[in-house]
């Protein structure tokens, strides 16, 4: 079976309590005593971890898979920018190569420095730097920009060698999916770990997904309003002056339905490509597309513009989002962070 077919199956088999799911159960149980003892360990000092000089807010997910981590990662940098801070941002870099820590740019390669350290670098403005080791990153960052007083960690919530002191948990409309742990379920982590703030990234709040998930989450919707250009950044249309177009949309995320079902939103009819999450383009997928316009996501454009043959292709379009949520939550955030107590 190849890796994108079993895939399928698992995120299928993780909706349900169905027989694939159950006969993994087992082994979600070992799963569970080996991710609580090695959280224990962290907890009790057994395992090193490392204290920044600065504070540290980590947005994650316990949900395997794509929740929409990037688009909150650039909403909070713009909240505690606004509150005074000088944010930087530290991620695993998922697709860089490398092991080493580096420095992301705008101008950055997107095979070096993964696509989305490099989207948040182009929308935040922000210094970012990758590592497979974040308190290396950290340190790295402070290092290069002793003027940054606060560090966002993106995608960092299950790496406890690194101490926080803001932990955001975010889910989808997907809930827990089954409730269990992986490979039985969908979960790194019971969903009662404990956390600062939840946030849903979903249309609408249900008391049933509320109840799933619990933490009294806030919820969070992207929204996008125009698409524009992959040529021509910033020269964009409303979703609504594509209407009656041959449309064809492509989206190499973590759920990439979420993508199409925001187009549909928006009232268009497009042919629908899924792609791996963090997708080359290599392959040139879109050279049999029958289309006027194609649509992609902001994580597959900065890919696509670092490609000859896609870049030069004036059939695509960027749909840009934005992360809307609650400005309680804004408040909350920078309180708790100004209340921590920092080595």
């Amino acid at each position: 079976m190849s890796s994108s077919s079993l895939e399928s199956t698992l995120t299928r088999a993780w909706q349900g309590r169905g027989l694939l799911a159950c006969a993994l159960w087992p082994l979600s149980l070992l799963f569970r005593l080996l991710a609580g003892v090695r959280a224990a360990l962290f907890r009790r000092g057994l395992k090193a971890s490392v204290r920044l000089p600065v504070p540290v807010v980590v947005v994650g997910n316990i949900y395997i898979g794509g929740t929409g981590k990037t688009p909150l990662t650039i909403w909070l940098a713009g909240v505690l920018r606004a509150a005074g801070y000088r944010p930087g941002i530290i991620s695993r870099g998922f697709g860089s190569s490398g092991e080493a820590v580096r420095e992301v740019t705008p101008d950055s390669p997107a095979q070096q420095a993964g696509d989305e350290p490099l989207l948040m670098a182009l929308r935040t403005g922000c210094p970012v730097f990758v590592g497979r080791v974040r308190a290396d990153a950290g340190r790295a960052l402070l290092a290069a920009y002793p003027e940054v007083d606060i560090i966002i960690s993106d995608d960092g919530l299950q790496h406890y060698a690194l101490q926080r002191d803001v932990e955001i948990v975010l889910f989808d409309g997907r809930g827990t999916g089954n409730g269990w742990l992986l490979p039985a379920g969908p979960l790194r982590e019971p969903v009662s770990r404990r956390r600062d703030f939840t946030v849903i990234n979903a249309p609408t709040l249900t008391p049933d997904l509320c109840a799933q998930v619990g933490g009294a989450p806030v919820r969070m919707e992207l929204v996008a309003a125009q698409a524009e250009p992959l040529l021509a950044p910033g020269q964009g249309v409303p979703l609504a002056a594509l209407a009656g177009k041959r449309l064809f949309a492509a989206a190499g995320i973590g759920n990439p339905g979420r993508f199409f079902a925001m187009l549909r939103a928006a009232g268009l009819a497009c042919a629908e490509l899924p792609l791996p999450d963090h997708h080359d383009f290599l392959d040139q997928p879109f050279a049999q597309a029958d289309a006027e316009i194609i649509l992609i996501t902001e994580k597959d454009a900065v890919k696509c513009r670092q490609i000859k043959q896609l870049r030069d292709d004036p059939r695509l379009w960027v749909v840009p989002v934005t992360a809307q949520l609650d400005g309680a939550l804004a408040e909350h955030i920078v309180e708790k962070c100004r209340g921590s107590s920092i080595a």
